[in-house]
């Protein structure tokens, strides 16, 4: 099935859900390259995700005619890299899609598009710099531009402070903000589009909890309209606790890419979530994020000195011990990386989540079977759970005692499956019902004789 954020990006400013001022600007700012003097040479579009930055960017060059130069600066960390692919790109002339030259004195242009631009590090202590002069290439970049620019931000601050202040003065700033009702339209619209009756209360649900964030709420919206021809409010339970674990995933991205204590503590603290659950998602998704085999060592140090804590907080109910275990696991796991990860990495839910919910019932099942032998038996718990080997043993050597203490236990076939296998569980079990219904029948032939003599019959 296509993507629907692909499928319904938007080919024009004119159809940018929302951002009304800050898409005018950024319009604006094109007329000005366009007439060949613009008062800032590049734009900084700074927002949180999904809200429609880098989808304006492209519109704007698509209204504008320019054929568009794109670089994650996540991905490409190094100043050289940035003078040499879009340095090259804002200095020289460009050309059309069909390759014909198209100088930019007759208007050619090429939008030079850098995103992520916020995610490159300032120089350490020693003098070092691992984004090998990344902002310093930008200002070079903007300096010497024949090209428009746009930087792509979701925090304006970082991308400005140290080494890039002096992008303040040399870029024009447009905020862009989250997104209200406005996508309700949007929402109706591709619904009509895709042939789905969709109820109002399901699109209005969708779009007051995404946030506004269009992206998020179009894909919330393609997950309970897919195989569907209607879709009515049932649909919508299915996203509760899929946007719990996306926030989770969120949150520990934040963690795993803070750069700081305290960065960390907060991005934690957001998620809501208990630090003896928050460590299963850490441990399944460090590996994932950290790529150096010295920075994951150094992180499942921290980690495992949380689990520590955490432990002791089990087991003498002293839960002022968390916030030892939250410092190890958030704050310590942040800062035990040598540099920055920002390429994406696709995480996993914990596995170990996914076995205990897969096993639920086996243990519930166990339980109660070591339940009723210590109540028969008159053991505790954990004693009638050591010889559950020797039972499950009695019970394959020989049906007729499987049959009597089984009857006596009360045990279902589930249960006895546990002890025997499901084969024979299910022969016992039938052997048991046909007793049961045997002496039943007994019973009630009794019962009868009983009344016919009462009766003096």
């Amino acid at each position: 099935m296509e993507n629907w954020t692909e499928k319904y990006r938007p080919k024009s400013l004119d159809s940018i859900v929302g951002n009304r001022i800050a898409v005018q600007k950024l319009k604006k700012w094109g007329e000005e390259w366009r007439a060949g003097s613009p008062a800032k040479k590049a734009v900084v579009l700074s927002g949180k995700a999904g809200i429609g930055k880098t989808s304006s960017a492209y519109a704007l060059a698509n209204d504008f005619g320019w054929q568009v130069v794109e670089l994650n600066a996540s991905d490409t960390r190094s100043g050289d890299i940035i003078r040499r692919i879009a340095l090259s790109g804002a200095v020289n002339e460009t050309f059309t899609g069909l390759g014909e030259y198209s100088p930019s004195t007759s208007g050619g242009r090429k939008l030079i598009v850098l995103d992520e631009a916020d995610n490159l590090y300032e120089r350490d202590a020693r003098g070092g710099s691992p984004d090998k002069g990344g902002k310093r290439a930008i200002i070079e970049m903007i300096e010497q531009t024949k090209q428009p620019i746009v930087l792509i931000v979701n925090d304006y601050y970082q991308l400005v402070k140290g080494g890039g202040n002096a992008l303040k003065a040399m870029c024009e700033h447009i905020k862009f903000g989250a997104v209200g009702e406005e996508m309700v339209p949007l929402l109706k619209s591709i619904c009509r589009n895709e042939g789905i009756e969709v109820a109002d209360a399901v699109v209005r649900y969708i779009a007051s909890h995404s946030e506004g964030d269009v992206r998020g709420a179009i894909n919330d919206l393609q997950t309970v309209c897919q195989g569907k021809k209607r879709v009515g409010m049932e649909a919508v339970s299915s996203l509760g606790y899929r946007n719990k674990e996306k926030e989770i995933f969120s949150g520990i991205r934040e963690i795993f890419r803070a750069r700081d204590f305290k960065t960390a503590e907060r991005a934690a603290s957001s998620i809501n979530e208990p630090p003896d659950y928050l460590i299963l998602w850490m441990d399944e998704n460090l590996p994932i994020e950290y790529k150096s085999a010295m920075d994951v060592d150094r992180a499942y140090h921290f980690l495992s000195m949380a689990d520590v804590f955490l432990g002791r907080t089990r087991r003498r109910q002293h839960y002022g011990l968390w916030s030892y275990a939250r410092n190890l696991m958030f704050g310590g796991v942040a800062i035990s990386k040598s540099h920055n990860y920002r390429s994406y990495s696709r995480y996993s839910f914990p596995s170990w989540l996914r076995k205990m919910g897969a096993s639920k019932s086996a243990r519930v099942n166990r339980k109660e079977v070591e339940r009723k032998i210590g109540r028969y038996t008159h053991m505790s718990g954990r004693k009638s759970r050591e010889i559950i080997s020797s039972i499950s043993g009695i019970f394959n050597a020989n049906t007729r005692i499987a049959v009597e203490m089984a009857g006596k236990l009360g045990l279902t076939e589930d249960e006895l499956a546990l002890l025997v296998g499901k084969t024979r569980a299910k022969k016992i079990t039938d052997i048991i019902k046909k007793g049961e219904e045997a002496a039943g029948e007994e019973a009630r032939q009794q019962s009868i004789f009983d009344f016919l003599g009462q009766k003096n019959i």
